[in-house]
């Protein structure tokens, strides 16, 4: 038994939720998600909430339950409130523009470094900080990963892009010989 399958998702007002063979379809003001459901699983709509439901009790149903009611719930969420990822630039000459929809860095390579923002994707741009903004959890999460691969934080000095928030152990570095 999932504890977190048995858990009916709330139905925000400003989302619609359509089960078809295989996928849920949910759709807001922002645009479309689809989320799909396998065989073992089928997601019934009772008022203004979805819940998730087994056809056989199995090892691999009591995974799966779980997982596809968290991303139906993520879907919902994200139509109605959307997600947003925030990382901060550190690093002396590092610097961060947004030209139309794309993202200019200079990173302390020899060329800036360009992010054209996926579908559904938006960027924000605020002295040293990023954001990063969307309707699908998961795109909004691959994308913020990827600009922070683009320079990751150093244990040394501390530069590079890191999340809003996170913590980088940093090093000692050499120390002079003793004489």
């Amino acid at each position: 038994m999932s504890r977190i399958g048995k858990q009916p998702v709330e139905i925000p007002s400003s989302v619609t939720v359509e089960v078809k063979d295989g996928v849920v379809v949910v759709r807001g003001q922002a645009g479309t998600l689809e989320v799909p459901v396998p065989n073992v699983l089928e997601v019934k709509i009772e008022g203004s909430q979805a819940t998730v439901v087994p056809k056989r009790e199995t090892k691999q149903t009591a995974a799966l339950w779980g997982l596809t009611r968290s991303l139906l719930a993520n879907a919902m969420e994200g139509l109605s409130k959307g997600y947003t990822k925030k990382l901060e630039i550190h690093g002396v000459g590092y610097r961060v523009n947004l030209q139309g929809d794309t993202l200019v860095m200079a990173l302390g390579y020899s060329h800036d470094v360009t992010l054209k923002a996926p579908v559904g994707i938006t960027f924000g741009v605020e002295k040293n900080e990023i954001t990063v903004s969307g309707y699908n959890k998961e795109l909004v999460g691959n994308v913020a990963a990827k600009i922070r691969a683009f320079r990751k934080p150093e244990p040394y000095k501390g530069k590079g892009i890191r999340y809003s928030g996170e913590i980088v152990r940093r090093k000692a570095g050499k120390k002079a010989a003793s004489a």
